[in-house]
């Protein structure tokens, strides 16, 4: 009896082994396909109570449930509790005990230790960014455009500041002939001096009466923002913009609705249209004075992109003109916790410059802490910016050697420290709440795995806290004495875990998430591999392995979206369905190739800028060798590769098929986009430039003008509500395509699709034509 029970078991898991993936599966809602995923975890103020947001009957949409230590069983929060609950960010007094948050527009003050909240304003206004003075005995916070002040032992409320939408109303003008009869009538008629001289007076009396109101600031048509004030309330720091004036906008025609007639849902504006200007401005509480701040003499900022060079006519042209400041964005507003210090960050319209600048208020001028130029762009996670607890020292990100990482300057001395180096990311970036330690996220013990770290202000060792290969989105308890985070890995979806803050400590599982789909099948773990590409680059990429004869095999290469994104890591991804469809590919016996091509995010400033004034260039190359190397070490048939991707890996299958067409024998471009002039500002400008500034970048890098290339066979899908990418990009290219006289391509179109698909049924419909397309074009 004891054999046959083996027997059966063993049976039983040959048959679960050798379970056959299907699109329907695959494609079928994520709830039923993968499981319903835990999200969003905080802590409560006490550190007692794990929320997380979770989904485990499968209902509609999440709820929040919540974990009480030591007890880890998850608990599901009623509606009156989740509407009680504070919300999880807010401003915290120095020694965090007490806590200023906004909820329905109005303001709370919370007891840390007992979690009682006490509502301090409630009014039918919105108010919002509640902070403590520097004696922490008021509540500064915003309505309306303005800036208030609540004393929290008298309850007195105070006005701040006085900006006003408009214009000043300016006094009648009077004529000579007017003021010439108003002297005569007064001096003819006594009564009429008389009651003059007493309005006179009494107005005197009721401005001598009244309390000191703050300075009336008319902001004409321009909007305000980012109001902070420093801590000992003597100066305010605010942000103005102007709208562009006339900028047109794109519609998005929707064509299947509710009222039965096609309605225009309003776009965006495509990359090059006319951008409105910031201002930054201070005022001066004590003098009732406003001063603007000047950036026309920072270091750099008349400097011209390198690109211009290849426009001989513009070059002369801008040095035969009195050079111009270019214009900057201000953001990141940041004052010393004293008071001493406030710091902006500032960035070039162009996105070649970002500085990080120490501001005067008293003299509204600028002096420079740190200056990073990028003749491509900046970006990267070089975000995060504080002050450490001596109130002079400021940490911040930077990729000036090639990578992010952590820096430091000292205000007084102007002393500037790197505190990690090496081929890796600094990621995230927390500071303890003794402010003697960072907590850092960082990709260093490979590209593919990111883990948590203690490590102290000056820098020096990292003490790695996580373990597991992977990656850990982490939240530190307010003790830090635990670790929550949602941990996955390259077959394991993202679970959510807790931890003593120790390293490497044992983590404990708090959720179980998976469907019984999801877990009936032993899903591949592909492997993490790099391939040189031709410039002696190492690209890093996921690998399917397919079986097959050496040589006739089939192969598929995957194109990731976003661009800026990651995808060859060790941790689940995003593009699970793609994912879950390659090991289906892989049943089907293709070989299945993943990219981080040049210009993913995880690897530093030179690849994500590889890209710069032509996409389609190092980003396809990298892909050409991608093939190459799956004939040299995959035994697979060099007339027998297909690509596809969506959104930028929809752009990428279009320019591989145009203008490598003898490397890719078919193609699906999911959501592609066409022509980078028709896409946004923020994105392409970085990129590309402005179209009417570059445009030989534009015209090398947007597959309209490449699609006599095609060869091969392609399939389009596109959804028909896209607000991102949108559809008129497809239709473009069609008439394109038409009139070229192509043939063996078609256009799937998806009336009630956004840029990311949501119906089961399309991307059931979507992923059978790709199938389709593959085993028709890679199998004869």
């Amino acid at each position: 009896m004891k054999f046959v029970h083996t027997s059966i078991v063993l049976f039983c898991f040959l048959l679960q082994a050798k379970a056959q993936l299907t699109i329907e599966q695959i494609m079928a809602d994520p709830k039923e396909s993968v499981g319903t995923l835990p999200s969003n975890p905080f802590w409560s103020e006490d550190g007692k109570t794990l929320y997380f947001s979770w989904n485990p009957d499968r209902k509609t949409s999440d709820s929040l449930y919540a974990v009480v230590l030591p007890n880890l069983k998850p608990t599901k929060l009623t509606d009156e509790q989740r509407r009680n609950l504070p919300p999880q960010f807010g401003a915290y007094n120095r020694d965090k005990t007490r806590k200023l948050y906004a909820k329905n527009g109005d303001i709370y003050l919370l007891d840390c230790k007992t979690l009682v909240s006490r509502l301090l304003i409630n009014t039918v206004e919105s108010e919002s960014n509640p902070v403590f003075n520097q004696k922490e005995d008021k509540v500064l916070f915003a309505k309306s455009n303005n800036l208030y002040s609540l004393h929290l032992g008298t309850g007195e409320l105070t006005q701040l500041t006085n900006f006003q939408t408009g214009e000043a109303k300016s006094e009648p003008k009077i004529s000579e002939q007017e003021k010439w009869l108003k002297q005569d009538q007064l001096s003819l008629f006594d009564i009429l001096k008389e009651r003059a001289d007493k309005k006179k007076e009494g107005e005197g009396n009721t401005k001598t009466d009244a309390a000191k109101r703050p300075k009336e600031v008319f902001l004409g048509t321009k909007l305000i923002d980012n109001q902070s004030i420093s801590a000992d309330e003597g100066f305010v720091i605010y942000r103005m913009s102007q709208p562009a004036a006339n900028e047109k906008r794109t519609i998005v025609p929707n064509y299947v609705t509710e009222s039965g007639f096609t309605e225009d849902i309003p776009g965006r504006a495509k990359v090059g249209a006319i951008r409105g200007a910031q201002e930054l401005w201070i005022y001066n509480i004590k003098k009732d004075t406003v001063l603007q701040v000047s950036t026309k003499n920072i270091e750099g900022i008349n400097d011209k992109p390198d690109y211009l060079k290849d426009y001989p006519s513009k070059s002369d042209t801008a040095k035969d003109k009195k050079s111009e400041p270019r214009k900057v964005s201000f953001s990141n507003i940041l004052w010393s916790a004293d008071g001493k210090y406030a710091v902006v960050v500032l960035r070039s319209y162009d996105n070649k410059d970002r500085w990080i600048m120490q501001l005067n208020v008293e003299s509204a001028s600028l002096k420079l802490i740190d200056r990073q130029r990028d003749e491509a762009w900046i970006g990267g996670p070089i975000n995060e910016i504080g002050f450490l607890g001596d109130n002079k020292t400021l940490y911040y990100q930077s990729e000036a050697d090639g990578f992010a990482h952590l820096y430091t300057a000292d205000l007084s001395t102007g002393k500037k420290t790197q505190l990690t180096k090496g081929k890796f990311e600094v990621q995230n970036v927390q500071l303890s709440k003794d402010k003697q330690f960072f907590y850092v996220t960082t990709n260093e013990v490979h590209f593919g795995e990111q883990h948590f770290y203690k490590m102290p202000i000056n820098g020096g060792e990292r003490v790695r806290l996580t373990a597991r290969t992977g990656a850990h989105q982490t939240v530190l308890s307010p003790d830090e004495t635990q670790l929550a985070y949602l941990y996955s890995g390259a077959t394991q979806p993202w679970e959510l875990y807790v931890q003593d803050n120790k390293p490497m400590a044992k983590p404990t599982q708090i959720t179980y998430s998976l469907s019984k789909n999801f877990t009936s099948y032993n899903w591949r773990e592909p492997k993490v591999i790099t391939i040189k590409a031709r410039d002696g680059v190492d690209v890093y990429a996921r690998l399917y392995e397919g079986r097959g004869e050496n040589g006739k095999k089939p192969a598929v290469i995957f194109v990731h979206g976003a661009g800026y994104l990651q995808n060859a890591h060790k941790w689940w991804s995003s593009y699970f369905r793609e994912y879950m469809f390659h090991n289906f590919l892989v049943e089907q016996g293709y070989t299945v190739l993943d990219m981080d091509y040049r210009g993913s995010a995880g690897y530093g400033r030179d690849c994500r800028t590889g890209i710069y004034r032509f996409m389609g260039g190092k980003d396809l190359t990298d892909h050409v060798d991608g093939a190459k190397w799956l004939v040299d070490n995959q035994g697979v048939d060099k007339n027998r590769i297909g690509i596809y991707g969506g959104s930028y890996g929809g752009f990428m299958t279009l320019m591989a098929l145009f203008t490598t067409p003898d490397v890719f024998k078919s193609g699906a471009a999911l959501r592609p986009v066409t022509d980078w002039a028709a896409y946004n500002h923020p994105y392409t400008a970085n990129i590309l430039n402005e179209p009417q500034a570059d445009s030989i970048a534009y015209r090398r890098s947007s597959p309209i003008y490449h699609a006599e290339g095609l060869k091969g066979h392609l399939l389009i899908c596109h959804g028909m509500i896209d607000v991102n990418v949108h559809f008129q990009d497809a239709v473009r290219l069609t008439q394109r395509l038409i009139e070229l006289k192509k043939d063996n391509w078609e256009l799937a179109a998806y009336p009630l699709e956004d840029h990311g698909f949501v119906e089961p049924t399309s991307w059931l419909d979507e992923y059978k034509r790709i199938f389709k397309l593959f085993e028709s074009t890679l199998k004869k």
